[in-house]
């Protein structure tokens, strides 16, 4: 873990962030834990030109993109179809 710079709650170490930008109303992100058991943890729900910053933690190993959205991320850019 690290401390942020405004002394608040640590960062787990080596946290990868995306950002997603919806290309149309209704993109759902979805947020799968790590484990024996993968399971939705966190929804969220994108409209048309919404953006949303989302980071890898100890408990999101996956992320599922449902919708058009352009996505960012360290290793490069994608669009995802449906």
């Amino acid at each position: 873990m690290t401390e942020n710079k405004n002394g608040g709650n640590p960062l787990p170490s080596g946290s990868d962030y995306i950002v997603i930008k919806a290309k149309e109303n209704g993109v759902q992100v979805i947020g799968l834990t790590r484990g024996l058991d993968t399971r939705f943890h966190h929804t969220e729900k994108l409209d048309k030109g919404e953006v949303l910053i989302a980071q890898f933690t100890d408990h999101t190993s996956a992320m599922k993109i449902r919708g058009k959205a352009e996505i960012w991320s360290k290793h490069g850019q994608l669009e995802s179809e449906s």
